[in-house]
């Protein structure tokens, strides 16, 4: 595969480049080392692409993921505790999660338990794979990776999709880097609050 296009938000490209150069070039070298006849192999039963072989998102998930394995990526996560309370909610926000539990307790309210958690990471830089539903790429960015970027677990996020050529050739369901790019675009230079590379793949 190829990147057909790519956003760089609050200079996550420009970071990369300078701060993580051998990261960037690992991210395209796995792009380009995926075979996407390799991953056409899904006989669509829908009524407007019926018997057509289509990509399938499964197997292109594979194959990145086992070339990123490969180079030592690895799914992260981090617990935390969360509480119905706003104002606690707000002050325990950044706190680690036994002072966070401790804070919870103490203010008379029950701690409960949670995660984030993010397929591969490396050198404090996270990478999201998205060729599930339209709406995962929004949690992606607005959870994962933010939730990351706050924890000061990563230092920029990287979400790879397809462009809307290679969607043409997918089940429907699945979102597209030109319609996540306009999202992202009208939330206004400063927001999502983080640096991250958007890149957009096709075959």
């Amino acid at each position: 595969m190829k990147v057909g296009a790519q956003y760089s938000h609050l200079n996550g490209f420009e970071y990369l480049k300078v701060h993580k150069p051998e990261i960037l070039d690992e991210i395209y070298e796995v792009i380009y080392r995926i075979d996407a006849e390799k991953c056409k192999t899904k006989l669509s039963e829908e009524r407007t692409k019926y018997g057509k072989l289509l990509y399938s998102p499964g197997d292109m998930n594979k194959a990145f993921k086992d070339e990123l394995e490969r180079r030592d990526w690895k799914e992260e996560r981090y617990k935390y505790f969360v509480t119905d309370d706003e104002d606690l909610t707000r002050k325990i926000l950044t706190l680690s999660p036994k002072k966070q539990k401790k804070e919870i307790e103490e203010a008379g309210k029950i701690p409960f338990e949670s995660y984030n958690q993010t397929d591969f990471v490396k050198n404090r830089t996270a990478v999201e794979l998205q060729f599930g539903k339209y709406s995962f790429v929004a949690f992606d960015i607005f959870v994962k990776h933010m939730g990351f970027y706050i924890a000061d677990k990563i230092d920029v996020g990287i979400e790879i999709l397809p462009m809307r050529k290679l969607l043409n050739e997918m089940s429907s369901g699945p979102s597209y880097y030109e319609r996540e790019l306009q999202h992202i675009i009208r939330q206004g230079r400063g927001n999502p609050p983080f640096p991250f590379l958007l890149i957009g793949i096709e075959p």
